[in-house]
């Protein structure tokens, strides 16, 4: 049975057993934006601790709503961490790991639901606008996934194609066609073409309920900004990008207020993992966290995120529970009034957080996997367990300059340790000969984890992890 099938019949037989709650009594269909940036580091906003350049209208969503301080991506790596957004779950449990490649043979599988899928059933028109990175064959594109619209790249705008080109190009594409090719001379267009489709889709969708999941390019390598932008920072082009994708934020919300949507409309801001250290001034910040992309240290993972819902979400509110991106699905579902997928996902609904409930706690626990399907670290409360597993490092390494990247070392081999991410979120002091009862704990919670989704470190298989979509 297909999966719209199976979400109609599910929402048939659950009719009514899912009661849209007080918080949005005015209406039963809210907008929903999700804005989701590339290789944004946990420092790199204003409200963060940015230097040398603001972020005002970005910042403007966590004063006018609340900042999640202990948010983490789903992975710290691309095409891993938005699987892992799109359909609630750890990337591992649908076959994801990696950023794929141009021409892959693999992606996200029609068969899952995606938050797409979800909103769709409660006549939600869909759109995304960006990088979508989950397949690039057609059969994975964002209209067999849900959305009923897509303007942006199939992947990363740094998989340049050189086949029959006179200089490498990438395609832009407008639903499952190839709209035109870019060069490296349109790249500086790329934000401000995505913030004027943006508005566009709003305006289009004005008097319907609408779902965009706007991805940014960037600031991923390699930066490239409008004349607009252009200088404007004190941090050189890495700046300027920042200064530019905040403008963008801004004008989706300045869409929103003049089409008379901006109370109804649920904006989420966030970053697919930390920054690409080795880039040097053309990476962003962890903030002071440990490591960066590609690592399940706190710097790959752990990333910002601000919500804002005006009369719905507290003004100014900081929620330091526990969250990550898998909690949108089953969040979003329920402020919407949607059925829940029919497979099992991991993601919790969050929205007492969002609503301001200091003592709800519905993610006690995460898991940090990399690599294929290797179960690096889990978490409970403060406290974080890293187990032995190899891994890269960027640190005693001169990083690179502009646009060039630095050498990294590869081939780590970390050991077994513990931090207490409340008094140490730089992950510097191993603290496991203090604490064995919380080793003991978060020992048990991993093996949970290896019974679940397996781990290949320690030869256990898993029991619900779902196969990757293939090319037939």
């Amino acid at each position: 049975m297909k999966k719209t099938n199976l979400i109609n019949f599910i929402s048939i037989s659950c009719a009514g057993l899912i009661p849209f709650q007080s918080h949005a009594k005015k209406t039963q269909s809210p907008n929903v934006i999700i804005v989701y940036l590339d290789d944004m580091g946990y420092g790199d906003l204003g409200v963060t601790g940015a230097y040398g350049y603001s972020t005002p209208n970005i910042d403007k969503l966590g004063t006018e709503g609340v900042r999640f301080t202990n948010y983490y991506a789903p992975q710290a790596v691309s095409s891993a961490s938005r699987a892992g957004l799109l359909t609630g779950c750890y990337p591992n449990r649908v076959g994801f790991s990696g950023a794929l490649s141009p021409n892959s043979k693999v992606g996200l599988d029609p068969e899952e639901t995606t938050i797409a899928d979800v909103l769709k059933e409660k006549g939600y028109t869909c759109g995304i606008i960006g990088k979508w990175h989950v397949g690039d064959n057609k059969k994975f594109l964002p209209l067999n996934n849900g959305f009923d619209e897509f303007y942006g790249l199939p992947y990363s705008h740094d998989m340049w194609s050189k086949k029959d080109e006179a200089e490498p190009t990438l395609p832009l594409m407008i639903g499952n066609d190839v709209a035109r090719k870019l060069t490296h001379a349109d790249l500086s267009q790329l934000t401000t073409m995505y913030a004027q489709q943006a508005v566009r889709f709003i305006e289009k969708n004005k008097k319907k309920p609408f779902f965009l999941y706007y991805a940014s390019s960037m600031p991923h390598v390699p930066l490239a900004v409008s004349d607009k932008f252009k200088g404007k920072s004190k941090q050189g082009l890495y700046g300027d990008v920042m200064m530019e994708i905040d403008w963008s934020v801004g004008e989706i919300m300045k869409s929103l207020k003049k089409n008379g949507l901006d109370e109804n409309t649920l904006v989420i801001f966030s970053s697919d993992n930390g920054p690409w250290l080795n880039f040097g001034n053309h990476a962003g910040s962890a903030g002071g966290l440990r490591e960066g992309k590609q690592t399940s240290f706190e710097g790959g993972q752990r990333v910002p995120c601000l919500m804002r819902w005006p009369g719905k979400i507290p003004a100014g509110f900081i929620n330091n529970q526990l969250a990550s991106s898998i909690d949108l699905l089953p969040t979003i579902a329920h402020i919407a009034g949607a059925p829940m997928p029919v497979k099992k996902i991991d993601g919790v609904d969050i929205s007492p957080l969002m609503f301001g409930d200091i003592n709800a706690e519905p993610r006690k626990t995460f898991y940090y996997y990399f690599k294929k399907n290797n179960l690096e670290a889990v978490r409970d409360a403060e406290f974080k367990l890293v187990l032995p597993h190899p891994g890269k490092t960027y640190e005693g390494f001169l990083p690179g300059k502009d646009g060039v990247g630095g050498k990294t070392n590869e081939h780590v081999d970390f050991g077994l340790a513990l931090y207490d991410l409340r008094r140490d979120p730089g992950e510097r002091y191993d603290v496991k000969d203090l604490y064995p009862e919380i080793m003991e704990k978060l020992m048990k919670i991993a093996q949970e984890a290896r019974a679940d989704l397996g781990d290949d470190l320690a030869g256990a298989e898993g029991s619900a992890r779902r196969p990757i979509g293939v090319v037939e």
